[in-house]
């Protein structure tokens, strides 16, 4: 059974989704695969991993990196999960490309090399948005692409978190998944 909850961003509205084991979701509004593999009999009911949630993305858009992690369980493929895994180790602050994710699979896997368009497609489809932040996932040429939110979300977290450079850009067409 998944139960649902909703917070109010900065960004806009949030709706949160969870199972007994963790967090399975973190949607804005709107976006994107919004609530895609939320449990079409959900319930809504305030959980401690809720109040663990909201107390986190309060601390996060106050500015400040969040000191404790909360409970979170992966629903997707073995693919996309080990991409999320990837996404959440990504330091606040910091950011990463989908080559380079890409990159670290083919070397785990023991492969030669591992497709960055498959990477991408993962990573649009992360159902925990900001705290898996696939919103610091960025094209190798610096491009701003492919994040399931909105383009002027990702935009606003990488500006919170001092990690959006001038080299990147919105490209003109979106290569997003």
């Amino acid at each position: 059974m998944q139960y649902i909850s909703h917070y109010t961003s900065p960004l806009g509205e949030i709706l949160l989704a969870a199972d007994e084991t963790g967090l399975t979701g973190l949607w804005f509004e709107g976006q994107k695969y919004f609530a895609l593999y939320l449990d079409e009999e959900h319930e809504e009911k305030e959980l401690p991993v809720f109040e663990q949630a909201k107390r986190w993305l309060t601390i996060y858009f106050s500015g400040k990196e969040p000191d404790f992690q909360v409970p979170l369980h992966f629903t997707g493929t073995e693919f996309q999960n080990e991409v999320w895994e990837i996404l959440y180790a990504i330091p606040y602050g910091q950011t990463m490309t989908y080559g380079q994710i890409a990159a670290q699979i083919a070397e785990k896997r023991g492969l030669q090399r591992m497709s960055a368009q498959a990477v991408g497609g993962a990573v649009g489809r992360n159902e925990i948005s900001i705290i898996v932040p696939c919103h610091r996932v960025v094209g190798t040429n610096g491009s701003l692409t492919g994040y399931a939110g909105g383009i002027d979300k990702k935009i606003a977290l990488l500006q919170l978190e001092g990690a959006l450079k001038d080299t990147y850009f919105v490209p003109k067409h979106s290569t997003a998944p």
